[in-house]
């Protein structure tokens, strides 16, 4: 295992989740006595984990006094089931929110990724219509999304990823290998700033439990998007009355730059949107100092 990734699991633990008995990658960095607004919610996306964090982890410590992060079912360093566990993004929400009551959190600021937009939009709902569980009492501060397919209508799938959604998904599972995977990563993410290293512990973390092999369950998630987007996501975020963050690299090729524009002129209106030129998908881990500079503006400017 590379050494970075060594460290990261050394600092975190693993949970066992009921009732199926899954266990999961969880990290709390900071302080555990901070209050909401001092409280840094993340979700990683596809086929990410938290790791993909691990740049940005010290500026965001300069903002926030209490730092949680998890890798999902089927991502990093977690269990990657084939029984017990649908993949579908109604239920990675509520994996996130047993993390979160796992620490204790009360409320806090909610930053995601990916396919972490599409969680997020799903605990959004749940806290639009206060369905959200009583110990996450004082609620969610703010939401920032970065870089995700909120809206699918827009979204450029890699050929890959649409062969695995269809019926035939399973049976590619045996060919995808590194050069496949890092040239799809590649040319996801839209420029050539992602460094052989950030591949490698990509490809290392999707390796661990099999889960390449799995990545046809895992990515199920975009046919949720297609049945709940106009009917529950969607609205949720022009309903949304915290502050909405949208910070997009402009040179994504799957979660294009136009998808940004279209969410703040005609969904959620009211959202600061930031752009980060010639960032790409994996922004975080693509210019962290631009990333950082970005996401910490918009805490500052929402908090007065």
């Amino acid at each position: 295992m590379n050494q970075k990734l060594k460290e990261w699991k050394a600092n975190g633990e693993f949970i066992e989740l009921a009732p199926c008995r899954h266990q999961m990658f969880v990290k709390q960095i900071g302080r555990t006595s901070a209050l909401p607004h001092e409280t840094l919610l993340i979700i990683h996306g596809f086929p990410e984990s938290s790791f993909s964090f691990h740049k940005v982890i010290e500026g965001l410590q300069n903002k926030f006094e209490r730092i949680i992060l998890c890798d999902m079912l089927g991502y990093g360093l977690s269990d990657k089931p084939v029984e017990d566990y649908t993949y579908s993004l109604i239920e990675q929400a509520d994996t996130v929110l047993k993390v979160w009551e796992h620490f204790g959190v009360k409320g806090g600021h909610l930053l995601c990724h990916d396919m972490g937009v599409s969680v997020a939009s799903e605990i959004l709902v749940r806290a639009n219509q206060n369905l959200l569980p009583g110990w996450f009492s004082d609620g969610l501060v703010s939401v920032t999304f970065t870089n995700g397919s909120l809206y699918h209508k827009m979204a450029k799938l890699r050929i890959i990823q649409k062969l695995l959604l269809t019926r035939y998904g399973k049976f590619l599972r045996n060919l995808v290998k590194k050069p496949i995977f890092a040239k799809q990563i590649k040319k996801a993410h839209g420029n050539d700033r992602l460094s052989k290293e950030d591949i490698d512990i990509l490809w290392e973390l999707n390796m661990l439990k099999d889960g390449v092999r799995k990545s046809y369950l895992t990515i199920k998630y975009h046919l949720d998007r297609f049945r709940f987007e106009k009917t529950r996501w969607l609205p949720a975020l022009a309903q949304a009355k915290l502050p909405v963050h949208l910070c997009w690299g402009d040179k994504d090729q799957i979660a294009r730059i136009e998808m940004a524009h279209y969410l703040k002129e005609n969904v959620c209106t009211n959202a600061k949107l930031t752009i980060m030129p010639g960032v790409g998908h994996f922004c975080q881990l693509d210019n962290p100092q631009l990333w950082l500079k970005s996401i910490l503006h918009f805490y500052d400017e929402s908090s007065g």
